[in-house]
């Protein structure tokens, strides 16, 4: 049974937890087959949600399926035991797996199709590129700017950002069959202005409309690098970057004391000897070493050279 969790390790060790975590379920008509991100938020449902009006499914990239459905779920499940084995003691085993964890995300949009807020086919609902305020725009020099106007009074903040008269609007904006007319005006209108003008105009307002940033542009502008979330006790370290240890941004936020993150990223493997010895007792030539740039145990008598 190799390593099998509940036969070996649960019984030499009843605290231990253990993640296991798959693309397809270990069960069912796909279990034995090989996949991938875009083949596990295909029968998931989720894919066939995402992508424009008349145009095929658009898979995001590996973000659904492989890190928001496989990895941020398996991680929870993994904090849900250690809070399970406070109480009983023991551990147990995770299971996980991207199918039913991309199906989970999306549990607001699956819901929403017994609701008028999703019940029509994709690309015409409220939040999927249907709705003329809820939608991305081409700007003069070929960059985009996001909108997000959804209440009254932030549709009203973009109106006037835009320069337009709400009695020139084709219609009640609630009105769905105004929306592709209400949709051609906001395209002709963000294309009389370059993305840094649109900036100008709607920095600070509440017309929940934002420039489409890019990576290599955040990078450029001294990338503001922070923690997912923040933990008032416990100051985060940043990643270098490659090798040259590019200097990551200050701070974690409004509210908290300190930098936050060093002032320089922190390589892979930086202080791992000095950790080792300090949580664990462990000394590099006695309980370990290090081969090809890996930590391997030395077992007492032996020199197997299994990486840990």
């Amino acid at each position: 049974c190799g390593l099998s969790p509940e036969k070996v390790l649960l019984r030499l060790n009843p605290r231990l937890i253990v993640a296991r975590m798959t693309g397809f379920r270990r069960d069912g008509k796909y279990a034995a087959m090989a996949g991938h991100d875009i083949n596990y938020i295909a029968v998931s449902g989720v894919l066939a949600l995402l992508g424009r009006k008349n145009e095929k499914p658009y898979a995001p990239a590996n973000i659904m399926g492989d890190f928001a459905g496989g990895g941020a779920m398996c991680f929870m499940g993994i904090l849900l035991a250690l809070l399970a084995r406070e109480g009983s003691g023991l551990g147990q085993v995770v299971e996980a797996n991207m199918v039913d964890g991309s199906n989970y995300l999306a549990s607001m949009p699956r819901l929403g199709l017994r609701h008028p807020i999703w019940d029509r086919p994709r690309g015409d609902n409220l939040l999927d590129g249907g709705c003329p305020y809820y939608d991305t725009y081409e700007t003069r020099d070929g960059k985009f700017m996001s909108v997000g106007a959804l209440e009254p009074q932030f549709f009203a903040a973009l109106l006037k950002g835009l320069e337009i008269d709400p009695a020139s609007l084709p219609g009640p904006r609630e009105d769905r069959n105004t929306w592709p007319a209400l949709a051609d005006l906001f395209t002709k209108t963000f294309k009389s202005k370059s993305r840094a003008e649109w900036e100008a105009v709607f920095d600070g307002t509440d017309a929940c409309c934002t420039p489409v940033l890019t990576y290599p542009e955040l990078e450029r502008g001294g990338f503001d690098q922070r923690p997912p979330v923040t933990l008032k006790g416990s100051p985060g370290i940043a990643i270098a970057d490659g090798e040259n240890e590019r200097p990551a941004a200050e701070g974690v936020g409004i509210g908290i004391e300190g930098e936050g993150w060093v002032s320089k990223g922190l390589p892979p493997g930086k202080d791992g000897e000095e950790k080792l010895a300090k949580w664990m007792g462990w000394m590099r030539g006695r309980q370990y070493d290090l081969v090809d740039g890996g930590l391997v145990k030395v077992e007492m008598g032996r020199n197997p050279y299994a990486k840990l």
